[in-house]
Order: C-alpha cells, then sequence, then structure tokens
C-alpha cells in the first residue's frame, strides 16, 4: 500500500515527519521578528534624528538671521543720528542753510558707503551704454552730444551686481535725433 505521507525536510536533506519543523525553520520565524524589531527601532531612531536635526537647523538659522539683522541695523544707526543733527540745525534757522545742506550730503555718502560695504555698490554713471540687467528706462530723449542708447541721466540710483542687486537704476536713454 502506498501511503503518501508529509514531510517537511531540513537544509541536509533529512525528513521530519508533518508537524515537527526542522530546529533551523523553528529558528527563522523568531529571528526574522528579532531583526524586524531592531530594524524598526533603527529606523524610528533615525527618524527621531532627523527630525531634531530639522528643528536645530531651523532655530541656528533664525539665530543667525537675527544676529546679522542686529548687526546691519547698528551699521546705520550712526546715519540715523547724523541725520537727526542735520535736522536740529535746520531748526535752529541760524543761517546755517549750507552747513544743512553739507550735512545731509555727508549723511547720504555715509549711508552710500555702508550699503557698498554691505555689498550693494552705487550704480548712477551716466554716459554708459543702456545694460536692461542694471537699469529700467523710464524715457528716451533726443540728445546729440550722445550715441544712442547711452545712459544720459539718472533718476533714481541703482544698488547692487548681477544676482545681489537691490534694485536697477532708474534712467534716461538717449534716442537717435528725428
Amino acid at each position: 500500500m502506498n501511503e503518501h505521507r508529509s514531510e517537511t525536510h531540513d537544509q541536509a536533506g533529512t525528513a521530519a515527519p508533518r508537524g515537527e519543523q526542522a530546529p533551523a525553520e523553528a529558528a527563522a520565524p523568531a529571528d526574522t521578528d528579532a531583526k524586524l524589531a531592531e530594524l524598526e527601532d533603527r529606523w524610528l531612531r533615525a527618524v527621531a534624528e532627523l527630525d531634531n536635526l530639522r528643528k536645530r537647523i531651523a532655530r541656528d538659522a533664525e539665530r543667525i538671521r537675527a544676529e546679522e539683522r542686529s548687526k546691519v541695523t547698528a551699521e546705520w544707526l550712526p546715519i540715523l543720528d547724523n541725520l537727526e543733527l542735520a535736522l536740529n540745525h535746520a531748526v535752529r534757522d541760524d543761517g546755517g542753510a549750507d552747513a544743512v545742506l553739507e550735512g545731509v550730503r555727508a549723511v547720504r555718502d555715509q549711508a552710500v558707503t555702508l550699503l557698498n560695504k554691505l555689498g550693494y555698490p552705487r550704480h548712477d554713471e551716466t554716459g554708459v551704454p543702456f545694460d536692461p540687467a542694471r537699469h529700467e528706462a523710464v524715457t528716451t530723449v533726443e540728445r546729440a552730444d550722445a550715441d544712442p542708447g547711452t545712459v544720459v541721466e539718472v533718476l533714481r540710483p541703482g544698488y547692487g551686481d548681477d544676482e545681489r542687486q537691490l534694485r536697477p537704476a532708474i534712467v534716461a536713454v538717449a534716442k537717435k535725433e528725428e
């Protein structure tokens, strides 16, 4: 009589009766569960570390922005002080209008120097070719003494260069005489 018995084979090829597992197979699910638990724990720790890193970077970036904002603001305080001095001289009206005008020019020069120091040089040149990256033309004028396409008047100076441009210069450009 042929009996059909269900058998499992271990790695060595020996048969074990159905219902009994080979020792390697019995250990495999427990070992897999332990590895899975370890990997899950490591993953959760990595996620937590990443979250902490994001928070720390955000705090550091905000702290650096606040420090830089304070530094720049502190650089502007002498300019504000000098403007207040000029206003005080103008209020006295003791005939020192020329002194007030001179003081305001000095304060303007001080502000331009600070912007240059911060990396935003002033652009108020005339006689240069119009450059749409640095200039914004608001008008054209006929000028016999200037080549067409040349900046003939700066209505508002520009500050900065290339990708660090605060604003372009507002200019009048020469055109051909008709």
